[in-house]
């Protein structure tokens, strides 16, 4: 249970890393936000997530001018993972697997709730397309539920998600 526990968290950390990626590649800064990375970490539900980001060498990106959406899954989200696939993708010879992990929670641009709420999919940084879908009031990300909506950062915009999205 820890090993998955470390991995989810070195998951989470790479999507992180993508969503900074991003933010890096277009746009200017909005001062009166911190970066996707920084809210993400004084966000306190994304230890996982940043762990990841930072194992999968994407926190630079990340703090980039973007802009970025990323869909960040929380700590609980990486813990529901089977056992032991966190502590796997945090092996340095997975290091192309969890940073394709990681960019697949991430879209170039900003896309807010209501704008995505008229989507029904969108190309990830990862280069898979995810589905979205808008289900008795709730916006699905693939499985994934957006929990909490629109948390701007400088160089983007983090929605919250309960579950990892793994692409096929």
């Amino acid at each position: 249970m820890t090993s998955f526990k470390a991995a989810t968290r070195w998951m989470g950390v790479g999507v992180a890393g993508l969503m900074m990626a991003g933010a890096v590649q277009a746009g200017s800064h909005d001062h009166d936000h911190p970066d996707i990375v920084d809210t993400a970490v004084a966000a306190g539900q994304f230890e996982t997530l940043v762990a990841a980001v930072e194992a999968a060498g994407l926190v630079d990106t990340l703090k980039g001018e973007g802009p970025f959406t990323v869909f960040a899954p929380t700590d609980e989200a990486f813990a529901a993972l089977p056992e032991g696939t966190l502590d796997e993708l945090l092996m340095p010879e997975n290091l192309e697997t969890l940073q394709a992990i990681l960019t697949y929670h991430v879209v170039a641009g900003k896309v807010m709730a209501e704008d995505a709420m008229g989507l029904e999919s969108a190309e990830t940084v990862q280069g898979q397309a995810i589905t979205i879908t808008t289900e008795n009031g709730s916006v699905m990300i693939n499985d994934a539920t957006v929990i909490q909506a629109d948390i701007e950062a400088s160089n983007g915009v983090i929605h919250v998600i309960d579950g990892v999205l793994l692409p096929e």
